[in-house]
């Protein structure tokens, strides 16, 4: 008799080293949460990934001229001047100016009026929107102040991603911090792993050593611990991503209500899906090689 049949049970009903995995046990579902975890974070990562790369390029070449004067007819006529200079200098693709209704229609709320009242008299400054052939650099604004300032003393020139800068260096913790959550779920699964391993050897201990003397190695019995880890991991991986997708949609649902323009850039692509989809067969492969070195390591000190 060897230990093949104490390993792993190789007759219908003939018990194995350990019990055959199965979703009673704690792993599979602690594997699930650990993997739906991971599913919202790592599309979190990748959603606010797609926000700022969307938002970096449509604003990349973006300026907005401000002409900021309190009298009405000087600025409209140094807005016309600005226009007109701006459609003329290199490397402008673009160069419209903001209608007044549609400032009105965007300060209405903050300054309290109602339809029908007018804000003429306000000091609003006159707005062009000025979108260049390449990136808005200190140097390209400058010349573009440079140029239009001879004939709009009051003109402001600001490069419109300037404006998000301190969002995009808000988006960039938001992605750090859902690296390092991923990173913390990975040693949550190692540490589960673990736990479960060393208790399965510490009640199979005898088993284990009568195996060793009917000739079985180190490596039989760690590949009994792998299959039953990555049976357990497999079955907690597919519920947590099916978790993990059910509350993504219904975040995403959620987000796409506010209807703002930086929330769109956030969806995914195909190719983030596929990454979202890799990760419980990351999770299997860990809980795997876990498991594995778990064992070896504890089988070279237990005999």
């Amino acid at each position: 008799m060897n230990g093949t049949g104490l390993i792993g049970g190789s007759r219908r009903g003939e018990p194995g080293l350990l019990p055959d995995p199965r979703l009673g046990s704690p792993m599979p579902w602690v594997i699930a949460i650990v993997i739906a975890l991971t599913v919202i974070a790592a599309a979190s990562g990748l959603g606010l990934r797609n926000a700022a790369a969307r938002a970096s390029a449509d604003l990349n070449g973006g300026v907005t001229v401000q002409i900021v004067t309190a009298a009405p007819t000087d600025r409209n006529h140094q807005a016309d001047a600005a226009l007109a200079t701006l459609t003329r200098f290199p490397g402008v693709v673009e160069a419209r100016r903001v209608a007044q209704d549609q400032l009105d229609t965007l300060l209405e709320p903050w300054l309290g009026t109602r339809p029908g009242d007018t804000i003429d008299d306000l000091p609003i400054p006159a707005l062009i929107d000025v979108r260049l052939d390449t990136p808005a650099t200190p140097e390209r604004i400058g010349a573009l102040l440079g140029a239009i300032a001879r004939v709009a003393p009051a003109a402001r020139v600001d490069g419109e991603a300037a404006w998000l800068t301190p969002v995009f260096h808000a988006i960039a913790t938001l992605q750090w911090l859902a690296g390092g959550l991923i990173a913390l779920l990975a040693m949550a699964t190692i540490a589960a792993v673990v736990l479960a391993a060393r208790n399965a050897l510490a009640g199979h201990r005898e088993t284990i050593e009568i195996v060793h003397m009917l000739g079985g190695t180190d490596a039989q019995i760690a590949r009994v611990f792998q299959r039953t880890a990555a049976m357990e991991a497999a079955a907690g991986g597919i519920i947590g991503l099916f978790a993990g997708i059910v509350a993504i949609v219904a975040l995403s649902r959620q987000f796409s209500a506010l209807g703002s323009g930086m929330v769109g850039g956030a969806m995914l692509a195909w190719t983030d899906w596929v990454v979202i989809a890799l990760i419980p067969a990351g999770g299997v492969g860990l809980a795997v090689l876990t498991a594995r070195l778990t064992v070896l390591s504890a089988l070279r000190r237990m005999l």
